[in-house]
């Protein structure tokens, strides 16, 4: 089933002495990919991503019995803008993809363990491409944002393992969701010479920054992670402010994913 909202959520354009409140409209619609396993679609801005899971049976490691797999991947294709090209990941792919593995991995939203059907012998695994449509910048954000809302939407049936033959038996027709421990939510600012910070910053924005930071907090207010790739130094306080802006921004994100996935559950 496809659940769309529209909303607008708060966003901040605020220089440290004082803050200046702007309202952005916030896409997002889940379920949109009827072949996969579960989707998202989320705009924020004029940035859209698309996140598919495709899910599949397969042996865990040897060195981790019981657990599953999580396989994440950014692809930003051309026709998304006309600063990528075709062919293999370009850099800013491949640390997207980085960065979300590491925001599964920080924040626990799945526990690999959840994932194991069967002890050393059968686990899910769980594709997440995430694929850029439209590039204006705040890549991050809304990659979370689609991953978040597209495993929320999950569904896997039901698994056995058949003691006689030893084979996996798939039970279509009882399907359960997924299990997501946490929620991690990312919101990204860019930084003007110290003394000005952008809340979701546009690609044109993110060119003039003199640096950026990616805040990744859960619904618990827990600081999950924290992405500067160089650039202009943060004092203390202001990586706080930052901190504290992502908290409350959280709580709208987590609101609107609810909501939407709650009208299309069936009841």
């Amino acid at each position: 089933m496809e659940g769309k909202h529209l909303v607008k959520i708060g966003c901040y354009l605020a220089p440290f002495e004082g803050k200046i409140d702007f309202t952005e409209q916030y896409f997002f619609s889940s379920g949109s990919i009827t072949t996969a396993d579960g989707s998202a679609l989320v705009k924020l801005g004029n940035t859209t991503v698309i996140c598919g899971v495709k899910a599949e049976l397969a042996a865990p490691a040897a060195d981790s019995a019981n657990k599953g797999y999580i396989v994440p991947n950014v692809e930003l294709p051309s026709l998304c803008a006309e600063r990528f090209r075709s062919g293999p990941p370009g850099e800013e792919a491949q640390a997207a993809s980085q960065f979300i593995a590491d925001v599964i991995e920080n924040s626990q939203m799945i526990v690999k363990e959840d994932l194991c059907i069967a002890n050393g012998k059968l686990a899910w695994v769980l594709y997440c491409d995430i694929i850029c449509l439209d590039y204006d910048g705040n890549l991050l954000d809304a990659s979370v944002f689609a991953l978040l809302a597209a495993l929320k939407n999950v569904q896997l049936p039901s698994v056995t393992i058949n003691e006689e033959t030893g084979l996996s038996e798939v039970n279509l027709k009882q399907k359960n969701p997924l299990i997501i421990r946490k929620h991690p939510v990312a919101t990204s600012f860019a930084i003007f010479d110290d003394t000005l910070l952008i809340v979701d910053p546009t690609a044109e924005e993110e060119d003039l920054a003199t640096g950026t930071v990616t805040i990744v907090t859960d619904e618990e207010g827990r600081l999950c992670s924290v992405h500067k790739p160089g650039g202009s130094p943060l004092t203390g306080a202001k990586l706080q402010d930052c901190i504290t802006r992502a908290i409350t921004r959280h709580k709208e994100v987590k609101k609107l994913i609810d909501k939407v996935i709650k009208s299309i559950t069936p009841k």
